[in-house]
């Protein structure tokens, strides 16, 4: 019918997808802070891409490890 047991190696990625997220999940809302107290500077620019940038990696490896996580167990 269907599997019998989880699939552990499918696991540890997924949670390593996750575990990567983690660190850029308070990175990303640190450098957006960052860059909104240095509106008069040329450094806002610099910060808002790369912590919008890093906040949308955060979501995409979320996704991805859940994705990982879901596809091991069923």
């Amino acid at each position: 019918m269907g599997k019998e047991h989880t699939d552990l190696n499918l696991l540890g990625k997924g949670l390593k997808f996750l575990a990567g997220a983690l660190p850029l999940l308070f990175l990303s809302p640190y450098l957006i802070t960052l860059s909104a107290l240095n509106k008069g500077h040329w450094s806002f620019y610099m910060f808002i891409v790369l912590g919008i940038t890093i906040g949308i990696l955060a979501v995409f490896l979320i996704y991805k490890g859940l994705k990982t996580i879901m596809k091991s167990i069923f």
